[in-house]
């Protein structure tokens, strides 16, 4: 069946290429019209040889990135004592400097997004060890074995797979990854973004920029303080 943003997706909850939400009634899929043109050639996943539409992100069979080339990352099984702090199954390069994220809860983004979710209580911000060279932002599902780096599971506005921050270990970039209400990037000083980034290509984070995405949340990226991490 097809979800909101046009992608093919076997989940009736959410879209599992792009995490949106897919409309009431989608538990079946309309059969197609007799005229309807051949789909075109399935694209196969290199790690598991799946079939996949020509234009998925991600293999629907292993979680394969197909925008990064990466494996998949691992899944704890249910049960499991927790894994250490650094174990999240990514396997993109270790950091050799601390980097954190900041993950906040920004009311002004809220008002202008006009979410009809309820705001959680603003506070203090969430700090995120960066520990890798890629990170992923999105909400953590097991069933698709996702497990973001940088999980907004609070935040519906959040794909599961919505965005990757990427470093050399001094600059960083963020790429959307075809989420379902885009990635923002605005200066400390600048009015709320209003153009978002464009899906797959990589956009600059430099010092002092904000990570808007989703309804409420903003993300700041920093070097970390001695002992934060």
């Amino acid at each position: 069946m097809l979800c909101p943003a046009g992608h093919e997706s076997t989940a009736t909850d959410y879209c599992d290429v792009c995490g949106v939400a897919m409309p009431a009634g989608s538990a079946a899929a309309p059969a197609a019209a007799p005229t309807t043109p051949a789909a075109p050639a399935a694209a196969e996943c290199p790690n598991c040889s799946a079939a996949n539409s020509p234009d998925a992100l991600f293999c629907e069979a292993c979680g394969y990135d197909f925008t990064t080339g990466s494996m998949p990352r691992r899944a704890e099984p249910v049960g499991s004592p927790a894994a250490p702090a650094a174990d999240t199954g990514n396997i993109s390069p270790a950091l050799t400097t601390e980097w954190v994220a900041e993950v906040w809860i920004d009311p002004d983004w809220y008002a202008d997004q006009e979410s009809t979710d309820p705001l959680p209580s603003p506070g203090l911000p969430q700090v995120v060890p960066l520990r890798n060279t890629s990170i992923l932002i999105g909400r953590a599902s097991r069933s698709r074995n996702i497990t973001p780096d940088i999980d907004l599971a609070s935040d519906t506005g959040i794909s599961r797979r919505h965005a990757q921050l990427t470093t050399d270990g001094s600059r960083w970039w963020v790429e959307d990854l075809g989420s379902s209400n885009g990635t923002y990037v605005g200066g400390a000083l600048d009015t709320l973004p209003k153009t978002p980034v464009a899906a797959g290509q990589k956009q600059e984070v430099r010092t002092g920029d904000r990570i808007y995405l989703g309804a409420w949340t903003r993300i700041v990226v920093r070097k970390a303080a001695a002992g934060e991490v």
